[in-house]
């Protein structure tokens, strides 16, 4: 776990993109909601495999927030429950019941379905909330070190120019 949050912190000083690192974490967001093995998250790996995020922001997110979920399995739940006793979506979800897809993503169980709704509906604002966090995070947390004595003199050691050469950032 540390090495994933030492992976983190490199991603975020680095020039690594900024959307990339939010899309991670959004997408780990998704994933730590429900269920480990439902069919959203199986999609969703594949996704990450994919398309360029920073996998180590994506594995550390899906393990924060499936302790939140825990916290808001509550609300998760309830969602879940008020979707699939609606009278207005019940022709709906009696049909869909009826395809194997359907069956096998269990999105029947209400903590999946609201896991899932819940997910793709704070989607786009978690994305936007930590794009912007990490472009505060770059602007004035890391300029803040940086002007420490003690970060300019483990800069100009040996020790971090070697670090440098072997994780290949160096000149």
């Amino acid at each position: 776990m540390l090495t994933l949050l030492a992976k983190l912190f490199h991603a975020l000083n680095s020039e690594s993109s900024t959307r990339q690192i939010a899309l991670a974490i959004t997408l780990g967001f998704i994933v730590g909601l429900a269920p480990l093995f439902a069919l959203q998250n199986i999609i969703i790996l594949f996704l990450v495999l994919f398309i360029r995020v920073h996998l180590g922001a994506f594995i550390l997110a899906v393990g924060v927030f499936s302790g939140i979920s825990y916290l808001l399995s509550g609300i998760i739940v309830q969602v879940g429950e008020s979707l699939l006793t609606s009278p207005g979506l019940n022709a709906l979800f009696t049909s869909l019941y009826q395809l194997s897809l359907f069956k096998l993503g269990h999105w029947h169980h209400t903590y999946t379905l609201g896991a899932f709704v819940v997910g793709i509906v704070l989607a786009v604002p978690i994305y936007f909330i930590f794009k912007a966090l990490i472009v505060k995070y770059r602007v004035h947390v890391k300029a803040t070190f940086e002007k420490f004595r003690i970060v300019k003199a483990l800069k100009g050691s040996s020790f971090y120019r070697l670090y440098l050469n072997i994780s290949g950032q160096g000149v």
